[in-house]
């Protein structure tokens, strides 16, 4: 009996602290209404090429216009405003079902962590199209994204970080196939952020 209370203790000591080290309300459905908001981004995208007679398959060879460029930066934040109101509502819910705190110590050491890498891809990405080297934006978009992933997996979920490999590697890869950048930033942001919040959801609901 007071082997089977001592267990008990190390595994409610242990719940403990990890509730306390790391953020674990993070909900897998935020993930994939983040990739379905990202699929849909591509296709406008998409259309938005086929309208103004652009390949976006030649890569490099693409000139955009200020106007268009300005109209994919707009794209873009919808579709980051999008995930992120996603996953806020998502996990809230869930924080709240579990009766955690949403914004505590961990979630602020989080949010710096993987606000760090992030910002700085960002600024990266606008150097990159004042200098008009269009075709580099998407790959450097996955390689940084994968960079905050796994610099924010020490302060929640652990499983995370492997979306983050695979974002990284995907935007190496892509960094050789400019022309492809679109499809490959539609698989790393849309169909892998899917399958992950679909896996997490079913190990973490």
């Amino acid at each position: 009996m007071d082997s089977k209370n001592y267990h008990e203790d190390l595994s409610h000591i242990r719940s403990m602290m990890e509730r306390s080290s790391r953020f674990i309300s993070l909900s897998g459905l935020s993930g994939v209404f983040a990739g379905l908001a990202a699929i849909i981004g591509a296709v406008y995208v998409y259309f938005v090429f086929q309208r103004e007679g652009i390949d976006y398959f030649d890569g490099e060879s693409n000139v955009y216009s200020l106007s268009l460029v300005k109209e994919l930066v707009v794209a873009g934040t919808l579709i980051l405003i999008t995930a992120v109101l996603s996953g806020y509502i998502f996990t809230a819910n869930k924080s709240k079902r579990k009766g955690l705190k949403i914004w505590d110590a961990t979630t602020k050491r989080l949010l710096v962590t993987f606000a760090v890498p992030l910002f700085t891809g960002g600024v990266v990405c606008l150097g990159l199209l004042y200098h008009h080297l269009f075709a580099l934006v998407a790959p450097a978009t996955l390689i940084f994204y994968g960079l905050a992933l796994v610099s924010a997996e020490r302060y929640t979920l652990t499983d995370i970080k492997y979306l983050g490999y695979c974002q990284i590697i995907l935007g190496l890869i892509s960094f050789f196939f400019l022309g492809w950048g679109l499809v490959a930033w539609t698989l790393g942001f849309g169909v892998l952020h899917i399958v992950y919040g679909l896996i997490m959801h079913k190990k973490y609901k």
